[in-house]
């Protein structure tokens, strides 16, 4: 988002324009960012057989599934819901990876039937899978490399104490099932957290999983799973991919040889792809001035973005309406019956009734950790794409909130 000559815009498309149009609160991505975001990363492993798939649970919107699918991304999958929308939009069973973690074995069962690449992430999972399925179908496998990593307790999920993956140190058990069962294991797989800034962290899980490779004689690949930061405050710093690519490809060279041939790559970035594509816009309700104070009340809440509320993060919010207006001091809260706060304290343009505020970075996990809490409708999603912004989703209805609830007659 730039402001030009006195207005914000998106790729040459005013914001304020597009809030009338479509109304708000309203979510708006960027296709030039997401697109710039694949090809970074890509590039950054340019002299490795990489797949980049898509870690579709950060937004699901088809339509960025579809853009994302263009671009030659692969998809990363959690549930079977997922797997179905990723086959809708035009994914190959082939480059979708299925991990998901405490399902019911049916959900694996129907991903073997859609044909994609399943990732078992528990040696119970395992033993029902080669059980039934043998050599006949191939698997992957996500291992726990005991690392603690990640922005937030609730994001890092690669320590002893998470509920993913199979032990590093269950390496021995691990090997006695795939030989009882004749398993057929083509993958290795790993993810660690997010919001990850040292990358001696990626290269400290990738000379773990490396090692747990030697293990597997008839690999295709290894995933090295995700958490790349992204930039949420002006002070940020993010993940140097280039640094990370250069080093991590030398250590994969250096493993292919001792290997025996060279595996191809895996990442699932999710945040890094689709986050600073998306802004939220949200209208300014009221004003109000206590004693401590002074609040501005948006047409929004934790109903839409969650993450300031349960993950403590920071978004940056721009006052759109009045760009050039003065500083001042205002706590931005939402609608919501609870404490429900998008930032405390922050330094904004002067904020009237009626003004457009931005949230930026809210292109992952935003819409789709979004809710109906207190009744309210969840908002249109709009994509700006080579100068043109389209609705790919439009505003709930009080027939959508009612359309799963069944009426009953009651006599009382």
């Amino acid at each position: 988002m730039n402001l030009v000559n006195g207005r914000y815009e998106i790729d040459g498309v005013s914001v304020l324009d597009m809030c009338t149009e479509f109304g708000t609160p309203l979510y708006v991505y960027d296709s030039n960012v997401i697109e710039a975001q694949y090809n970074r990363l890509k590039q950054a492993f340019k002299d490795t057989d990489v797949k980049i798939n898509y870690a579709c649970k950060a937004l699901t919107n088809i339509n960025i599934l579809k853009f994302l699918n263009s671009l030659g991304s692969g998809l990363d999958t959690v549930s079977i819901q997922e797997v179905q929308l990723g086959l809708k939009a035009g994914f190959r069973p082939e480059d979708i990876i299925f991990t998901p973690n405490g399902v019911s074995f049916e959900e694996i069962e129907m991903a073997v039937d859609f044909g994609v690449i399943v990732n078992v992430d528990n040696i119970s999972v395992l033993e029902q899978f080669g059980a039934k399925y043998g050599s006949s179908y191939p698997v992957c496998v996500r291992m726990n490399p005991h690392i603690m990593a990640g922005g937030n307790a609730k994001i890092s999920v690669g320590h002893i104490d998470s509920k993913f993956g199979i032990s590093i140190y269950q390496i021995k058990l691990l090997e006695r099932v795939i030989k009882n069962y004749d398993i057929r294991v083509t993958g290795l797989h790993m993810h660690t957290g997010s919001d990850i800034l040292d990358i001696d962290v990626f290269l400290r899980g990738a000379d773990v999983l490396l090692e747990s490779a030697e293990s597997f004689p008839n690999l295709e690949f290894v995933d090295f799973g995700s958490g790349f930061k992204v930039k949420y405050s002006p002070s940020d710093n993010t993940t140097d991919v280039e640094l990370l690519g250069k080093k991590l490809t030398k250590r994969i060279k250096e493993f292919s040889k001792t290997y025996g041939r060279e595996l191809h790559i895996m990442f699932e970035p999710g945040k890094f792809l689709v986050s600073e594509s998306g802004y939220l816009f949200v209208k300014t309700n009221v004003i109000k001035q206590t004693m401590s104070t002074v609040f501005a009340g948006v047409d929004s809440g934790q109903n839409h973005l969650i993450r300031p509320m349960m993950y403590d993060a920071y978004h940056h919010i721009t006052n759109i309406s009045n760009p050039k207006g003065t500083n001042r001091i205002y706590s931005v809260v939402g609608y919501i019956c609870e404490t429900d706060t998008f930032g405390w304290d922050r330094k904004l343009n002067e904020v009237h009734e009626g003004d457009i505020l931005a949230l930026h970075n809210a292109g992952a996990y935003g819409y789709s950790m979004s809710s109906n809490y207190n009744s309210r409708y969840r908002p249109a999603e709009v994509m700006v794409y080579k100068g043109k912004p389209y609705l790919i989703r439009r505003r709930e209805n009080m027939e959508d909130l009612l359309s799963t609830q069944q009426m009953v007659n009651w006599e009382f």
